[in-house]
């Protein structure tokens, strides 16, 4: 199977995606944070970094994909998926006039192609944040390249976010409330998401 965990910055997605992994004893595939040669620049200089940015994430959420599409005998659960770098951040730099409409269109080329060759996971988990809850979260876990992000940039994408998973239809969804969770700490929290993924999990 495949199953993937999806959510604005801040939500919990990575937090998640390694408990249940090692709950389940499922593959994990991160995503391309630590290491990525665009991100520090791009926070610092949006609009001359945004293409460059989502390409590389887009070429290595491809390239993750592939991976999951030639492993025919265990689970993987991934961090963040393909749909969102398109339909998410790549809509909202556009949309916000950060990335020009030339690049946006020669990314949507570049989208479109690749989702050619790849299927849909088999499951999405929807981690809905509010913006005080992922406002502490990027605090907390003290990233400085994140120190900036501003409420409107992270209001933003929620928009785009509650957008993608109401018209999602290219397979199951399932949203999980985390404003008042943390089920990094609290044991009962994360409980109440492995009991929710098991009633699911039965129908896949």
């Amino acid at each position: 199977m495949h199953i993937a965990v999806i959510g604005n910055i801040g939500a919990g997605k990575t937090t998640l995606t390694q408990m249940l992994g090692e709950h389940y004893g499922w593959e994990v595939m991160y995503e391309a944070v630590e290491g990525n040669p665009y991100l520090v620049d791009f926070y610092e200089d949006m609009e001359r970094w945004a293409f460059n940015l989502q390409v590389f994430f887009l070429n290595n959420r491809f390239a993750q994909v592939q991976t999951i599409q030639s492993t025919t005998y265990s689970t993987i659960i991934q961090d963040r998926t393909i749909y969102e770098d398109a339909f998410v951040f790549a809509r909202n730099l556009y949309e916000s006039k950060i990335m020009t409409e030339r690049d946006y269109r020669s990314y949507l080329l570049l989208f479109e192609s690749i989702m050619k060759t790849v299927s849909q996971p088999d499951l999405l988990i929807y981690l809905k944040a509010d913006i005080p809850k992922l406002v502490s979260q990027i605090k907390k876990r003290g990233r400085e390249f994140e120190a900036d992000i501003s409420e409107d940039y992270l209001r933003s994408l929620n928009r785009y976010y509650e957008d993608f998973t109401d018209n999602y239809d290219h397979g199951k969804l399932i949203t999980i409330d985390v404003n008042t969770m943390d089920f990094a700490s609290n044991q009962e929290d994360f409980e109440t998401i492995v009991r929710q993924l098991d009633k699911e999990l039965l129908y896949i």
